[in-house]
């Protein structure tokens, strides 16, 4: 039987470009991105100039460099509503939600970001987050990004410091990887994340994981003003977190 040969290679070419970019935390230089997927830079740049037309990718015009586009956003969209994690997850978050009445997000890794599957707002309070569907985050200044960070071996993680650089969001962002590695190792015994203020100002949030059967399925936080985030209030938000963890739990592995 004769071999079945791709249709259209430039598409290969162009996920190849797509799928290095979403392991980026930020804009890439044409040589870089050509470097990266082995193709000469002309060819680089017309894949590029396509990409950008239809909306798959930007460019910073000031330095020249490349990163995912707003024309994504419909389609991964289609996914997040669609995730069989959101689907489980969110009546249990309703329900936290509820009873906390404080900002509940739902995110899950993306290369090396993390993504908001499902965002919950407070229905009686004025102070909103400005986190969105679909956008992406740090994992190092994120609290469920901390989670996700916190099951890395030490071999990913060496490589996830190789090719991050821990740029500073706030004046508490952790910035030193040796400090995020120790609140790591914190993180592995406790199974619980926080940002204090290290995202953004004046934000406090607080992160547990949801585990399928033997990995990280995602991660789930409950965001609100530093203000309030007292040890007291703190205790309580992590004891409903812990029902809401289990009820998660128990649904996506029975």
């Amino acid at each position: 039987m004769e071999d079945k040969k791709p249709y259209g290679t430039v598409l290969i070419r162009a996920a190849k470009i797509l799928d290095f970019l979403a392991s980026k935390s930020q804009g890439v230089p044409l040589k870089g991105i050509a470097e990266a997927v082995e193709m000469t830079t002309s060819t680089t740049l017309k894949i590029l100039d396509t990409l950008l037309l239809i909306g798959y990718i930007s460019r910073n015009e000031r330095d020249k460099t490349y990163f995912l586009g707003p024309a994504l956003v419909k389609y991964s969209s289609q996914y997040f509503e669609h995730s069989i994690l959101k689907n489980v997850a969110t009546p249990e978050l309703e329900k936290l939600q509820n009873s906390v009445d404080e900002t509940i997000h739902l995110g899950i890794p993306n290369g090396q970001e993390l993504v908001y599957l499902d965002k919950l707002e407070p229905k009686k309070q004025s102070i909103f987050m400005s986190s969105k569907i679909g956008v992406s985050r740090p994992l190092y200044s994120t609290a469920m990004g901390k989670i996700f960070l916190s099951s890395y071996d030490d071999k990913k993680l060496d490589y996830y410091f190789s090719e991050v650089p821990l740029a500073a969001y706030t004046e508490k962002t952790i910035t030193n990887k040796f400090l995020l590695q120790k609140e790591l190792e914190e993180i592995r015994q406790t199974q619980v994340a926080y940002d204090d203020e290290e995202m953004e100002k004046d934000c406090f949030c607080i992160a547990m994981p949801i585990y399928g059967k033997e990995n990280i399925e995602g991660a789930f936080s409950v965001s609100m003003p530093k203000f309030r985030g007292t040890p007291e209030y703190v205790n309580q938000i992590i004891e409903k977190m812990t029902e809401a963890k289990q009820e998660i739990e128990a649904k996506i592995h029975p």
